[in-house]
């Protein structure tokens, strides 16, 4: 094989490679802003703070008892610790 071809080769393969994690990575991020949304709709507006965003990233890797339980720990209702931990692995 000549050594331009090989060197295209590689450079479209790190191409797609890098493509196809951009595509990835936008889908995880809106869905743990999607939960964390969710709780400062309860907060009418306020910022929602660090261990809540932890809380949902851990409802992002399916671990919805520990999303949950960090979101009630944290001062949001059950009610809505359950849905915004619903919508973290979507």
């Amino acid at each position: 094989m000549r050594t331009s071809t090989r060197i295209a080769s590689v450079l479209t393969g790190l191409t797609l490679a890098l493509g196809g994690a951009s595509f990835l990575a936008p889908a995880a991020h809106a869905d743990v802003t999607a939960c964390i949304n969710q709780v400062e709709r309860e907060l009418h507006g306020g910022e929602a703070p660090d261990s809540v965003r932890m809380a949902c990233y851990v409802g992002l890797t399916g671990d919805n008892a520990q999303c949950v339980s960090g979101l009630t720990a944290g001062g949001v209702t059950n009610g809505t610790a359950v849905s915004a931990c619903k919508v973290a692995p979507e």
